[in-house]
């Protein structure tokens, strides 16, 4: 049953994120260097800020994988009834 706050108490996979960000460092900085060392400026300048975005995600998902768990309703939890109108 959809309550329509599934936005709001979504969770994500964290550790997917983490691999992915790892991942992206990894192009990012491989990609930065290769297009300095090719004299390709404009390039090099775009791959330097995805590296940027790269870095401020793997930050975030870093705290929060620290953070730990929070609690989660098990599969034995019923959902909630969505919120009726008061019309």
């Amino acid at each position: 049953m959809r309550t329509g706050s599934e936005p709001r108490t979504a969770r994500s996979a964290l550790r997917m994120r983490f691999w992915l960000s790892v991942w992206g460092e990894i192009w990012t900085i491989a990609g930065t260097v290769a297009f300095a060392i090719a004299d390709h400026p404009g390039w090099a300048l775009i791959c330097g800020l995805l590296w940027l975005v790269v870095t401020v995600d793997l930050i975030v998902v870093v705290r929060h994988l620290r953070q730990g768990s929070h609690y989660q309703p098990g599969r034995d939890v019923p959902p909630y009834e969505p919120p009726r109108d008061a019309m």
